[in-house]
């Protein structure tokens, strides 16, 4: 006899549905799985086996056959227990096949019958929104998750019993459902903010400016200046994510197992740190079955690069391509994956190998071309691609017991909204959102400046010695610093504080 169950899968961030096809036939007892299973599907039936015995029926001495279709696809993961349970129970007679084919089944079951926990729920919800399937059924702990997408029906599972009485219409599960605009609302509180940094006045303005244009930004500082904890508390001053944004960003953490406990959505902007010694797949993504790197799972949020110099140069050299384009395209023999990456890039590094130039009271002992050596270590490209760069000085002892409380989050970020709804309105023509994206055509458009603006960027690049990469940078920073301050023209003054912000593009740095 044979028997259908529609399962799903997912490759790189997208879902697509998967057809199980089992039939028992005569034959030495035996299950014998095709259709490019891998590694945990492979040794499912074992799980499948037991789990049927444990739920109080019989494992049948049939020869099994299990096609996983298509055929031509890599199959992985623990997610197709269930589906294989209910398909061999459905060619016993034990399950009515009528109501199996209205739904897609997901599940890792335990040897005990009961159901587990697996990844990708949200994008598989959102696939299966796309065909003519009833709905759902899946892990309990998956459900929250799943309902994010309410246009299907999603009814929640604790074990193998539980599913197999509900399909023989024996009991009710009722639908599970959320309100995604109170999960929405009720998440977007962060426990940290601005107002907890002492000093750094100078750097807080960069900050707040990068935050404006969606510029990306480098500090130059001596340990415990604060460069991490000031680069921690951007998010707070971003724009909030949008319902779709959060969308977005949440079948990325789903992909990979990675939302937080008791969370079906993420709601505020990723912050992401990876360690100095992460390796481009890690960084970038890929493996044989392409995944998310750390760019992407900081998609629509920060991506924070401590230590710069320290990390590998070809694991920087792979952040050009997501730094201009907003994405991630990963090539394999069989096909290729795209993940978004459209994040915002803050960079830290010491000022030279010891850490220490410049700093209040602790003597620098390197020499000028071991400084110069070591800044180097960042690739001119890599540099093109930041916007700002800023010093980040020692705090004194006058500023770190200050008893007077910075400005907080909620201030600076509704100058940064301001800002950025005017840029909304300035480019809604086009197919950018903020100053940080405009092109070459765009910056000659919307950055006019006067004579006087223009001699200052001449007399930057000629006496401080700024590269000509640096002139479109600098012109992208004014407009952000025009946005802030509420002004149509770029003034010269506005102009004067963008250059000082190209401080890796001098020709002697010291």
């Amino acid at each position: 006899m044979l028997a259908k169950v529609s399962s799903a899968a997912t490759f790189g961030i997208d879902a697509y549905l998967v057809t199980i096809e089992v039939d028992a036939s005569k034959g030495l007892p035996t299950v014998v799985m095709v259709g490019l299973p891998e590694g945990a599907v492979r040794e499912s039936k074992d799980r499948v086996r037991t789990a049927i015995q444990n739920s109080g029926y019989e494992f049948p001495l049939q020869r099994i056959t299990v096609n996983f279709a298509p055929a031509d696809v890599r199959k992985e993961g623990s997610s197709y227990d269930l589906p294989v349970a209910l398909g061999i129970l459905a060619t016993q007679g034990f399950i009515k096949q009528e109501k199996l084919k209205q739904f897609v089944i997901l599940g890792e079951l335990s040897l005990d019958g009961g159901i587990r926990k697996i990844n990708g729920v949200l994008p598989i919800a959102q696939a299966v929104r796309r065909t003519k399937k009833r709905g759902l059924i899946i892990p309990w702990d998956n459900a929250p998750e799943a309902a994010i997408v309410s246009q299907i029906e999603v009814y929640p599972v604790r074990n193998l019993l539980e599913v197999i009485r509900f399909l023989n219409e024996e009991i009710e599960i009722e639908r599970f459902t959320i309100d995604v605009k109170e999960v929405f609302r009720d998440g977007q509180d962060y426990e940290i903010d601005f107002g907890d940094v002492k000093g750094q006045e100078e750097v807080k303005r960069a900050l707040e400016i990068a935050a404006a244009g969606g510029h990306n930004i480098i500090m130059l500082g001596p340990p415990g200046s604060g460069k991490s904890m000031m680069a921690k508390r951007l998010p707070t001053i971003l724009p909030s994510l949008t319902v779709e944004e959060a969308l977005d960003t949440t079948k990325i953490h789903s992909v990979m197992g990675l939302l937080p406990p008791k969370r079906s959505l993420i709601t505020i902007r990723p912050f992401r740190s990876p360690h100095h010694t992460i390796s481009d797949v890690g960084l970038i993504g890929g493996s044989q079955d392409p995944r998310p790197g750390e760019v992407s799972l900081a998609h629509r949020g920060v991506l924070f690069l401590d230590e710069l110099p320290e990390f590998r140069r070809n694991a920087l050299e792979v952040l050009r391509q997501p730094l201009e384009d907003g994405v991630v395209t990963i090539s394999r023999v069989r096909r290729s994956v795209t993940f978004p990456a459209s994040v915002m890039l803050v960079a830290a590094m010491n000022p030279c190998p010891c850490g220490y130039y410049g700093h209040r009271k602790k003597e620098c002992r390197c020499t000028p071309p071991e400084i110069q050596r070591y800044v180097s270590k960042i690739s001119g490209p890599l540099v093109d691609r930041i916007d700002l760069h800023v010093e980040v000085p020692s705090l004194s002892f006058h500023d770190m017991t200050r008893e007077d409380r910075s400005e907080d989050s909620k201030d600076i970020k509704a100058r940064v909204m301001r800002a950025r709804e005017i840029q909304r309105e300035r480019f809604k023509k086009e197919k950018i959102f903020t100053n940080a994206q405009m092109n070459t055509r765009q910056i000659k458009r919307y950055c006019q400046i006067d004579k006087e603006g223009k001699e200052l960027i001449r007399m930057a690049m000629e006496e401080l010695g700024l590269s000509a990469r640096a002139h479109h940078r600098i012109l992208k920073v004014s407009r952000t610093i025009s946005d802030l301050a509420g002004e149509d023209s770029i003034k010269p003054e506005y102009v004067a504080e963008a250059i000082q912000y190209r401080r890796l593009d001098r020709r002697y740095l010291y």
